[in-house]
């Protein structure tokens, strides 16, 4: 009876162990590390973040400043998604030697292919710096101000702070203002591309199955870092070796079962947990939807010529990818906070919040908070709408107003620093700019054009458009600037920046298509960024005093992690499926099975290499398989977001299983409200990746590199 009643206890422990959040990994000791003990964990927190010794957070760099990469090998082999080195495959790619199309191996660290300004990044220590931050603020009654000691606060630690002369020192903030982490850290800026899969492997099922499950994408690819004599950051140079680093992971093909622990470390973008439910209302029903809308015009145009002609197609390949994620991700996060009841829940939290804060006799100092986020986002609603659509379609989705706006900012240049600064930027301008041109077709553009400064036109609130976008005629303003202006080509773009300044203004405020942007760019100057940014300034004070009051009133054992910035995270959970819809239920596994279920001969997104066809009518798995299946993907209630692709998927014991690279439709609502229920990752089953490398492209000096651990022999 007593062992049954403590298997029973161990049972509803488990069952009852939190999940979600996106942890500090300094800061793992205690709540953190019980609860992931209970999940299943066997390692240490000190194991994973230590700075007396080598631990996990060693071999997970941020990758390219946007995603996280994994070192797996005592080489300097470290592992990112397809997607994170889609633009370093891409710059490497033509017509003749299609890496995007056919993928690319190196079999020889000789081969391998360096990438300009790639880098990725270490963290050596984080430490909490908070009251030399906030130091002086307390008497400051002016948001402005305080922000302006902040920051020359921050600048002076960054400056004095010890560090190795190869180190760097950076500052962040947490909890909305309430806590800030000094991180040291090392950049190794000579990172060299080792291998990819082909987009049908890597990108299989593209956007169509973009942030959905069941998933069957192999999205992968290999890089190594490489480092001077002293294993130091160094530029590039013939004479580099591979980095050796203090931790890598062995990768386990033992094979995974359903409520397995998992732990995912990375660098999670941006997420808003702590958003009144009036803020949150405001996304599902007003800026989401909008920003879909430009989206889906832009990416349909896209999609059209990218469908008919393979050198558009490898020109706007990563630029579609970028927009496209983005756009399905604000439609799911909108159904899964609608289904979540998520404004409700909130809801139900500020009205047990304004409980406590009666109760804790804090009416003085929280009591009208909720009334002056409701009075206040009321207020921003049509300013945020006007810049969402600034945003979305001058700078971000048409081409022409995008490299525009780069010429009116070096008009204002030398308005407000004079002649030398508009002379340097001018120059820096004219050379970099062909990166640009190389992927823009303007036949392209000018209908991506036309659908989006009439959405532009039509919904944009009017009060805020310039006078030379009312009541336009979209198809003909299109052809008007796309029949005369310079910005359409590269040799154009840069005979407009020949001559002295009196010049290149004259010659820019003739040109059509700079007119247009400039007219855009000065009425959004003018009537929306003042007051969006007064507005918003306010709404940055009232969440960090609402930050400090959830904070200071909830009890210890609350689970209360800071959102994501960009900085190293530790999130842990369980594999598990899940039910999106009423009947439906989702196994957390997929297998090489669904891939041949979704082939379709020909098609961008859906095709199979005759390799991979072959190898699986064989069955030719290897070690890899398990009972005649190959696993590809799988599902786990991490939290993850943004940033988090190419992140490490963990077991147990530290040991590698799989790369975070998505998450379900709906449960991109955990960015503003996360929930086990619905909210899961999708990671690529490490067993899956290592069979590629070896059985599809027979990169036998991949394998030999990695510590592999496979499943005991039975005797």
């Amino acid at each position: 009876m007593k062992y049954f009643k403590l298997l029973l206890l161990l049972f509803v422990l488990q069952t009852q162990a939190q999940q979600g959040g996106m942890w500090i990994p300094s800061m793992l000791k205690g709540m953190n590390e019980g609860e992931m003990k209970t999940l299943g964990m066997k390692i240490s927190a000190e194991q994973i973040y230590s700075i007396n010794q080598s631990s996990l957070k060693d071999a997970v760099p941020h990758f390219d400043g946007g995603c996280t990469a994994e070192v797996i090998s005592d080489k300097g082999l470290i592992l990112t998604n397809h997607h994170c080195g889609f633009d370093n495959i891409q710059s490497h790619s033509t017509v003749e030697h299609d890496y995007l199309t056919n993928g690319f191996w190196a079999y020889k660290m000789d081969e391998e292919l360096p990438n300009k300004d790639l880098e990725v990044t270490f963290v050596v220590k984080i430490e909490d710096v908070t009251s030399k931050i906030v130091e002086g603020t307390a008497s400051l009654t002016s948001e402005a101000e305080k922000q302006k000691k902040i920051q020359q606060n921050i600048s002076e630690l960054v400056k004095n702070a010890p560090k190795e002369a190869w180190q760097e020192n950076r500052v962040k903030t947490f909890y909305d203002g309430n806590q800030y982490l000094l991180f040291v850290v090392e950049s190794y800026k000579d990172v060299r591309l080792v291998g990819a899969p082909p987009s049908s492997i890597g990108k299989f099922g593209s956007d169509t199955d973009n942030w959905v499950w069941p998933r069957h994408t192999g999205d992968f690819s290999l890089f190594r870092i490489y480092a001077d004599k002293n294993n130091r950051p160094a530029a590039y140079s013939k004479d580099n070796v591979p980095y050796k680093p203090k931790h890598f992971f062995p990768i386990s093909i033992t094979g995974l079962k359903e409520n397995d622990f998992t732990m995912v470390m990375g660098y999670p973008g941006r997420t808003t947990e702590y958003l009144p439910s009036v803020a949150v209302n405001q996304i599902v029903e007003t800026l989401n939807p909008a920003k879909v809308e430009v989206r889906d015009a832009a990416l349909k145009v896209q999609d059209r010529f990218m469908r008919k002609d393979q050198a558009i197609k490898i020109q706007y390949a990563a630029k579609y990818a970028s927009v496209a994620n983005y756009w399905k991700k604000w439609m799911g996060e909108t159904k899964g906070l609608k289904k979540a009841n998520a404004v409700a829940a909130k809801q139900k939290f500020e009205k047990d919040f304004q409980q406590k804060v009666v109760k804790a006799g804090k009416q003085a100092e929280y009591g009208n908070l909720l009334a002056d986020f409701e009075k206040n986002y009321i207020e921003i609603k049509d300013y945020a709408l006007a810049r969402d659509y600034f945003t979305e379609v001058a700078l971000r989705n048409t081409e022409l107003l995008s490299v525009g706006y780069k010429l009116y900012q070096l008009e204002q240049i030398l308005a407000t620093k004079g002649e030398q600064s508009f002379t340097d930027r001018k120059n820096t301008l004219a050379t970099g700019i062909s990166d640009f041109y190389k992927d823009y077709n303007a036949e392209v553009d000018k209908n991506v054009f036309e659908q989006l400064i009439y959405l532009y036109a039509t919904k944009s609130p009017k009060q805020f458009l310039p006078e030379s976008l009312n009541n336009i005629n979209a198809a003909q303003l299109t052809n008007d600037v796309f029949t005369s202006s310079n910005l359409t080509s590269l040799e154009k773009f840069r005979s407009l920046l020949e001559g002295d300044s009196k010049t290149v203004i004259e010659k820019l405020n003739a040109d059509k298509g700079y007119q247009l942007i400039k007219s855009m760019s000065e009425a959004y100057s003018k009537n929306v960024a003042p007051k969006y940014d007064e507005l918003n300034l306010k709404n940055i004070a009232l969440q960090r005093t609402y930050m400090k009051a959830i904070l200071e009133l909830s009890p210890k054992s609350a689970r209360i992690f800071p959102d994501a910035n960009s900085t190293l995270r530790v999130t842990y959970g369980k594999i598990k499926g899940y039910k999106p819809n009423d009947a439906v239920y989702y196994e957390p596994f997929t297998t090489l099975d669904g891939v041949m279920e979704k082939y379709v001969p020909g098609d961008y997104e859906f095709d199979v290499p005759q390799k991979l066809i072959d190898l699986y009518n064989t069955k030719d798995y290897g070690i890899y398989g398990e009972n005649g299946k190959m696993p590809v993907c799988f599902i786990a209630t991490n939290h993850t977001t943004g940033g988090n692709s190419g992140s490490p998927a963990l077991d147990k014991n530290g040991n590698l299983i799989g790369l975070n690279f998505d998450r379900v439709w709906e449960g991109t609502m955990s960015d503003v409200y996360y929930s086990p229920d619905i909210c899961r990752n999708i990671m690529v089953d490490a067993r899956y990746l290592l069979f590629i490398i070896d059985k599809f492209a027979g990169a036998k000096n991949i394998i030999n590199e990695l510590k592999i651990i496979q499943p005991a022999k039975k005797k």
